[in-house]
């Protein structure tokens, strides 16, 4: 076991703690997201991740996976709705009410099985 060593600051004393070299990508949209569920809905195993420095590679790997699933999912979403070239050449407003509804069912998609679970 790694003895603590202390800092003395003012009148206290105060353990030296460090943290492992973290990667320095930011933390996207999804990570968080999931970040914010767990610190709220699940605070024991956000705590668990925090303590044991997991909770940063947790929440790029949650990211990473989101943006995967949404540019894999977004496409097929759009051909089954018939949101193509020449739709958005006949109807732009038709054709941006299709894509958006095809990005919300998208990050459904992902709020249901990434972020809060």
């Amino acid at each position: 076991m790694k003895k603590l060593e202390y800092i003395r600051w003012g009148d206290y004393y105060i353990p030296a703690l460090t943290l492992s070299e973290q990667p320095d990508k930011p933390i996207g949209k999804y990570g968080r997201m999931r970040q914010r569920y767990l610190k709220e809905h699940r605070p024991v195993f956000y705590s668990s991740l925090l303590l044991t420095e997991k909770l940063y590679p947790h929440l790029l790997e949650t990211d990473v996976v989101a943006n995967d699933l949404l540019e894999r999912l977004m496409p097929k979403l759009m051909k089954a709705a018939g949101v193509t070239e020449k739709l958005k050449a006949h109807d732009p407003m038709w054709w941006v009410g299709l894509a958006n509804n095809c990005k919300a069912q998208t990050e459904e998609i992902i709020l249901d099985e990434l972020i809060y679970r």
